[in-house]
């Protein structure tokens, strides 16, 4: 495999877009080493929601990993990918909404759509889980949890992309737009999923 010769020079104006992004205040953004193997290029960022000094959520996370293989792998469909998740813990009242998932995946397309995130070769699942404690952690009582994972093929600036990441990492969490130091109600019991 011969990498275009601006393959580099064009990932790197990608990963420069990316690390100035001022995110929101209360989704706390960092880079991460990148998994191997996926790509001859992948820059990797990881989000909490409101971390405590510990750097731990009890709001929610996000993955967002910029992948670029001047191939084009077919199941891409272009050079470039995305690859997310974002999770968050429920009151377990929500996570019997038989909804839920679908909401969660609309929730990925209107931020795309509302930040003009051209994409195409979209895919991912949304997975809700509920989950009782027994024995030693029956007092943690029932949890529940949603998580996202998708990916597809972004066209034209990355910014906008994982802004709609941080986005949906936020709502996930409870936080919508324009929520900015505004108080999370009902907090997770605990973080427990």
């Amino acid at each position: 495999m011969t990498a275009h010769p601006d393959s580099a020079a064009l990932f790197d104006a990608a990963a420069t877009q990316l690390r100035e992004i001022a995110f929101r205040s209360d989704i706390v953004v960092r880079e991460i080493p990148s998994p191997a193997g996926l790509a001859p290029f992948s820059l990797a960022l990881a989000a909490d929601v409101r971390p405590d000094d510990h750097g731990d959520s009890i709001y929610g996370t996000g993955r967002f990993v910029l992948l670029h293989d001047p191939e084009e792998p077919a199941a891409w469909d272009g050079a470039w990918r995305i690859v997310t998740f974002a999770q968050a813990p429920l009151e377990p009242e929500i996570g019997t909404d038989p909804l839920l998932a679908d909401v969660t995946w609309s929730w990925l397309v209107d931020a795309l759509e509302s930040r003009d995130a051209v994409y195409h070769s979209a895919s991912g699942t949304s997975t809700k889980t509920l989950s009782k404690g027994f024995g030693g952690l029956s007092e943690q009582g029932d949890g529940a949890q949603i998580e996202l994972r998708a990916s597809w093929t972004p066209e034209g600036p990355i910014r906008p992309h994982a802004e709609a990441w941080a986005e949906l990492v936020g709502m996930l969490a409870g936080l919508p737009p324009g929520s900015e130091n505004v108080a999370v109600f009902g907090a997770r019991k605990g973080g427990r999923g």
